[in-house]
């Protein structure tokens, strides 16, 4: 397929990426190269769950909607609103870089991104590119990167409602507002949901939480999101938006880890876009992330784990001619941590230089970037990456790719009192990927290939101390699939992979809580103001720990879940589900209690344009 810079395509990969995602551009992703082009041209891996795509699906929460993408598997401790981890291709649940509406988030403390905190009522859309990232954004995208998009708005004045009731105790509430005129646009979003929950943990004091409480744990959640743009005269775009989501999580814990969480996840972000020539467009973005957790005992405040996070970018695109495209620019990020806890270490920056070629040449696409990371603790990196396309014909295309990549330790890696290693080094990847994709008028497809070396990979040893003793090779395959039978829309995908250690004491075994398989196979069907949908989710076997011990090893699953929707009037729709209507019992952490067969119904008001 052809890499082509249309005019439309152009002014999207210039304006500050989300900015542009919306109802008109279906089909454009910008994570994977920091500019706008068609899905069906990027070299990469991608997939996109549109705000169509999360509605239909009736998810309360965001591991719940990134269940059964490809080459993505989810552990999680006992329910909503408890700790989830999310591994991309096998890699560690750290090795994801994970941006909201163009700014990094996370903790930097834990090195990962509270999935379970960021409330699918704000949500938009959501891009997952896979395999290495790292010469276009820095420490973190071994794996790959999400982006999440938070809603936009736009157009006439327009209130939105919903209403969720169902099992555990199960509520959720959205009020909206949105609206615009020909230059300027705004969204604003209150949500509030929670649950009773259910026991967490069946642990004892030997075992999994290491203790015994069996009682509900439940969550709570407040959000706000405000996002909003204005496109002056002069050409001059600029963009706000913010987002803060306020938990409250009950858990089964001890004095030491707690038993009760008060969090807050907050974004604050801005960006400007404009031409300064006719080829070069800049974009110049400033944002500001929040990762806080305060933990309690019985009502004892017994420590605190705050990260704030600084980011500034500078970009430039330059239109080479309607086929290539040249990107440069420079990143800066400055972490910074609170806690009760005495860190030798508190703060630390990282300043960025990064490059960017695209060009299309007949039947031939060619992508080219490399990137210069100067991080305060570890000095200079230097990361590429290299892709390449070739179109058979109009309905097929071959790609190849090859990326390095490099993850620096966490804050608790290196300085947790009586746990970290101040001695440790930042883990480096090279990967290779291969892959085949095709369309047709009824179905889309794609099938990639890829293998991940990982040296440095942080380990523990003997005394549970962090260290550089491993390294790991992670291979797999992944398969998209959609299509139209009999009146039937039909999506599946399918992820083989076998990431494994190579060096260590448990050289060839699995890392632990990655399961070995996974499948998605969704079918609906729609008939007049009706909608009938039906899901198979299945995972394999996983082991809980790194020596793959036979009394750690969990099971694989299969979950079915059945929806459907009807349409009471223009603008209202009401909706209910059944999850796992098998009431499956099965655990993705041992030890750790996963919901049973749940049924839930949805009341939503969006005026229709």
């Amino acid at each position: 397929m052809k890499y082509k810079l249309s005019a439309a395509l152009l002014s999207a990969a210039c304006t500050p990426a989300y900015a542009v995602i919306n109802e008109t551009l279906p089909d454009i992703v910008v994570t994977a190269t920091r500019t706008a082009q068609s899905a069906d041209a990027t070299l990469a891996s991608v997939s996109i769950i549109t705000r169509q795509d999360i509605a239909r699906s009736q998810a309360q929460s965001l591991p719940d909607v990134l269940r059964g993408v490809a080459g993505l598997t989810i552990s999680n401790s006992g329910g909503a609103g408890k700790a989830t981890s999310v591994h991309l291709r096998g890699t560690n649940a750290d090795h994801i870089l994970v941006l909201v509406d163009g700014i990094k988030v996370g903790s930097a403390t834990t090195g990962t991104a509270s999935f379970q905190d960021i409330p699918v009522a704000q949500i938009e859309r959501i891009e997952i590119v896979r395999g290495p990232r790292t010469s276009l954004y820095g420490s973190e995208a071994i794996g790959g990167v999400i982006q999440i998009f938070t809603r936009k708005g736009g157009g006439a004045l327009t209130p939105s409602f919903s209403a969720t009731a169902g099992s555990y105790g199960t509520f959720n509430s959205m009020f909206g507002l949105s609206g615009g005129g020909e230059q300027g646009w705004f969204n604003t979003k209150l949500n509030q949901q929670g649950t009773s929950g259910f026991n967490a943990c069946r642990g004892s004091l030997a075992a999994g939480c290491f203790v015994n409480e069996p009682d509900k744990d439940g969550y709570r959640n407040l959000s706000l999101g405000l996002r909003g743009g204005y496109r002056f005269d002069n050409g001059v775009t600029a963009d706000f938006n913010a987002l803060q989501a306020n938990g409250a999580n009950q858990s089964d814990g001890s004095i030491f880890a707690g038993n009760e969480a008060k969090s807050v996840q907050q974004v604050l972000g801005g960006s400007a876009y404009f031409a300064a020539a006719e080829p070069w467009h800049v974009t110049l973005r400033a944002g500001h992330s929040r990762d806080d957790s305060d933990l309690f005992f019985n009502g004892l405040h017994i420590d605190r784990y705050n990260t704030q996070r600084d980011n500034l970018t500078w970009q430039n695109d330059i239109v080479l001619d309607d086929r290539q495209l040249l990107s440069a620019g420079l990143d800066y990020q400055q972490d910074r941590i609170e806690s009760l806890r005495a860190y030798a270490q508190t703060a630390r920056s990282n300043r960025a230089l990064f490059g960017q070629y695209q060009g299309s040449f007949g039947a031939h696409s060619l992508q080219v970037s490399a990137r210069r990371d100067d991080n305060q603790q570890f000095g200079g990196h230097d990361t590429a990456g290299l892709g390449y396309g070739y179109a058979v014909n109009d309905t097929l295309r071959l790609t190849a790719s090859y990326g390095t990549a490099f993850k620096a330790p966490t804050f608790n890696q290196l300085y947790y009192p009586g746990f970290g290693s101040a001695t440790l080094r930042p883990e480096l990847s090279r990967s290779f990927e291969a892959g085949v994709g095709g369309h047709e008028a009824s179905y889309k497809w794609s099938l990639h290939a890829y293998q991940t070396d990982i040296t440095d990979l942080i380990g523990f040893d003997a005394s549970f101390t962090p260290v550089n003793i491993n390294t790991a090779r992670l291979k797999g395959l992944e398969g998209q699939l959609q299509t139209h039978l009999a009146d039937w829309d039909i999506n599946g995908t399918l992820t083989l992979q076998d990431p494994r250690q190579t060096s260590g004491a448990n050289r060839g075994r699995l890392l632990n809580r990655r399961a070995t398989e996974t499948m998605r196979i969704e079918a609906a069907h729609g008939f007049g103001a009706y909608r009938l949908a039906g899901s198979l989710y299945a995972e394999g076997r996983r082991f809980d720990d790194l020596a793959n011990t036979a009394t750690k090893r969990l099971g694989g699953y299969g979950l079915l879940d059945v929806r459907a929707e009807y349409r009471i009037a223009r603008d209202w729709q009401a909706q209910g589900r059944i999850d796992n209507l098998l009431d499956k019992k099965y655990e993705t952490a041992q030890f750790y209690n996963q919901a049973g067969r749940g049924l839930y119904f949805t009341l939503n008001y969006q005026p229709r344009n």
